[in-house]
């Protein structure tokens, strides 16, 4: 494509050099670079992609684009290169991007999700509801990338940089999909990663203050306000009335048409007659003119919120019912909050905590509705994050009723080293544990000991199906080990 139409809708930037350049690849990795490429240089919290502009000139890049802010005088370009500089790089790479492949979100309908917690689930449910109504569907989210049933491969991040995202959209558009349903982290929208999307669609589940990151930004009101821009993206949106800021993004979104969803307060969609065990919900909730059962099975309050988004949505569309029924019931999210199902309806639940905070909020929900006892086992991973070792081992011994903590992917570390930093939290606390370095055994161990009344949480592995020691990826699907152990078939 020619440079000239891809700067198309960029304002205020600055040029030197021909612009009637054909484009082959636009690229802000310079190590992807090939020749007749658009490099555009952008700065990252670790990385400052200004200093591999030489690299990627190197490599073949015949232009090159940079951020008004940098030290352009570091920088030496060759005189054949051309140069646009601009305010934004990031804003301009997502313009430049949504270009390049031709503003392929224009060509489906584009839900964004976006909220603390309850993205993930969020997204597949709608995705489920979809299908069974007989549309194609693609999902982008911190799991995986779906066209249908075809998986497109596991995530990097919550939502991919906007290169990465408009390329996804592209296929999916060839694929001629009906809806894409997307995870829309607060940090995308704050680095600019979702800009030139047309978004349709908008839901907000919550606002948590456990999971701002100081790095990404200033404070709390900083993060409400940048997930608010959502809806400054879409024409319709669907908001939790039970979270404190549900009234503010109503005012502040008077051009989105935001329709709510509740359990405590009035709204649009309201929850009645809950029932939680410790491995469904059913809800009655108000469907056209007839109040309709829906049962999930995935435990927990949040899950009942998290469907209550989804049918918002469907209601929306006009979905039949019965479809929404059935996409709800047999929904399975990899690694959140993931019963495996076996014979002696036991409750082993798999779940990606991997954080203090994940973890304590995984313990405290299963905590409300478990009859008998949480059995927590979980470990941590090696070569990263240390400090969050003895927090996950005081929240275990806290919230748990019995914890085994084991092995979780040591990478390069000693799993013993990794365990006694996690036993200098778990053993300040009066909570009850043991260690078993062998994460089979410690996994066999817990639900030997469990019973019909308890819930077996095994946490920080998720969908993930391996286990890297020493450097290498071995097959550890918990799953299959828990269908082992039990004695039944991969398939049962």
């Amino acid at each position: 494509m020619e440079l000239k139409k891809l700067l198309s809708g960029i304002e205020n930037f600055k040029s030197k050099g021909e612009l009637e350049l054909d484009i082959k690849k636009v690229e802000c990795n310079s190590k992807k670079v090939v020749p007749g490429s658009l490099f555009i240089a952008i700065k990252g919290y670790d990385f400052d992609g200004h200093e591999y502009v030489e690299e990627a000139i190197k490599n073949g890049a015949t232009a090159v684009m940079l951020d008004m802010s940098a030290d352009l005088k570091k920088i030496n370009l060759p005189k054949d290169i051309t140069a646009i500089i601009t305010d934004d790089t990031r804003k301009a790479l997502a313009k430049v991007s949504c270009n390049f492949f031709g503003n392929p979100s224009k060509q489906f309908k584009l839900i964004g999700v976006t909220g603390t917690k309850g993205k993930t689930t969020t997204t597949y449910m709608i995705k489920s509801i979809l299908e069974k109504a007989g549309y194609k569907v693609g999902l982008i989210g911190t799991v995986a990338n779906y066209i249908g049933e075809e998986c497109l491969g596991f995530s990097n991040r919550t939502t991919p940089e906007s290169l990465e995202l408009q390329e996804l959209f592209y296929k999916m558009a060839k694929a001629k999909v009906d809806y894409v349903v997307m995870e829309v982290s607060s940090q995308s929208l704050k680095l600019s990663r979702v800009d030139g999307s047309f978004f349709d669609y908008g839901i907000f589940t919550n606002l948590y203050k456990d999971h701002i990151s100081l790095k990404e930004h200033a404070d709390m009101n900083e993060y409400f306000e940048t997930k608010l821009k959502l809806f400054s993206m879409c024409s319709k949106g669907y908001v939790n009335g039970d979270d404190f800021k549900c009234n503010k993004i109503i005012s502040a979104s008077p051009n989105c048409d935001i329709k709510t969803y509740a359990v405590d307060n009035k709204a649009d969609l309201l929850a009645k007659d809950i029932t939680i065990t410790n491995v469904s919900v059913d809800f009655k909730v108000k469907i056209g003119i007839r109040n309709e059962r829906i049962k999930v099975n995935i435990p927990g309050r949040y899950s009942v919120y998290n469907a209550l988004a989804a049918i918002s949505l469907a209601v929306g569309l006009g979905i039949d019912a019965e479809k929404i029924k059935e996409g709800l019931e047999n929904i399975v999210v990899p690694g959140r909050n993931e019963l495996v199902p076996n014979k002696q309806d036991l409750a082993i639940m798999i779940d990606y905590a991997h954080t203090a905070e994940s973890l304590e909020n995984i313990l405290q929900a299963t905590k409300t509705y478990t009859p008998g006892r949480v059995i927590c086992v979980f470990g941590c991973g090696g070569d990263r994050d240390t400090e969050k070792r003895p927090r996950m081992g005081e929240v275990a011994g806290r919230l748990a009723d019995y914890t085994i903590v084991t092995t979780d992917n040591p990478r390069t570390e000693k799993p013993e080293d990794i365990i006694n930093e996690i036993e200098k939290g778990i053993s300040k606390t009066k909570g009850k544990y043991e260690i078993i370095i062998d994460r089979k055994e410690a996994i066999k161990k817990a639900i030997k000991m469990m019973n019909k009344r308890d819930i077996v949480i095994l946490a920080g592995k998720g969908h993930e199906t391996y286990q890297e020691i020493n450097g290498e990826k071995k097959p550890f699907d918990e799953r299959i080990i828990v269908k082992e152990i039990l004695g039944e078939k991969k398939n049962d």
